[in-house]
C-alpha cells in the first residue's frame, strides 16, 4: 500500500500504515536496537535512545548527520528530525499483532521526495521480511518499482 499524502500547515505528511502479526515489542526492537536496525537501514545508528538523544546517519564519506530524537515512548512512539523534516513511528497493539505507522512530515516537496518515500516503503517491506525470516532479493529493484509509483503519486498529489 502506497503512503497517503496530505497537506498540513507548513508542509505535507506522508503516512505509511502496516498491519503486522508481531508484537509491539518485536517491532520496536527493529526500530531501536542497532543490530536489528542495521539489517534494514544500515546507515542509521541509535546513539542515545531517549528524548533529546540522537540517531546518526552515516553519510558514507566518513561523516555523520545527527538526527535529534524529539519524542520517545517505549514500544509506542519514536520521532526524530530528518534534515528539515521529521520521521515518526507509532505502534499500536492489536489482538493479533500491531499496527505500525510511519509518518514523515515533509517541509517541502522536491525532486528527491519520491526517492525518500520509495526508500521508506522498501524499509517497511524489509522490516516485515526480516520478522518473517524472509529476505528481499534485491532492495534496489524493489526501490525502482516503488520509486516510479511515488513519482506518479506525487505528481497527482501536487496537481490536485
Amino acid at each position: 500500500m502506497l503512503a497517503v499524502l496530505q497537506h498540513v500547515e507548513g508542509g505535507h505528511i506522508a503516512r505509511f500504515e502496516r498491519h503486522l502479526q508481531y508484537s509491539v515489542e518485536e517491532v520496536w526492537s527493529m526500530l531501536t536496537e542497532n543490530d536489528k536496525l542495521a539489517q534494514w537501514f544500515p546507515e542509521l545508528r541509535v546513539d542515545e535512545l531517549r528524548a533529546g538523544g540522537f540517531i546518526k546517519f552515516d553519510m558514507g564519506d566518513g561523516t555523520f548527520e545527527e538526527f535529534a530524537i524529539l519524542e520517545l515512548k517505549t514500544n509506542s512512539v519514536l520521532e526524530y528530525t530528518w534534515g528539515e523534516d521529521r520521521v515518526r513511528f507509532e505502534l499500536y497493539p492489536t489482538p493479533d499483532g500491531c499496527e505500525l505507522f510511519l509518518i514523515e512530515t515533509i517541509h517541502k516537496m522536491t525532486d528527491h521526495t519520491p526517492k525518500d518515500l520509495a526508500g521508506w516503503h522498501v524499509c517497511l517491506d524489509v522490516i516485515l521480511a526480516l520478522l518473517d525470516g524472509r529476505t528481499i532479493e534485491s532492495r534496489t529493484n524493489e526501490w525502482k518499482i516503488w520509486h516510479e509509483k511515488y513519482i506518479k503519486l506525487i505528481s497527482e498529489y501536487t496537481q490536485g
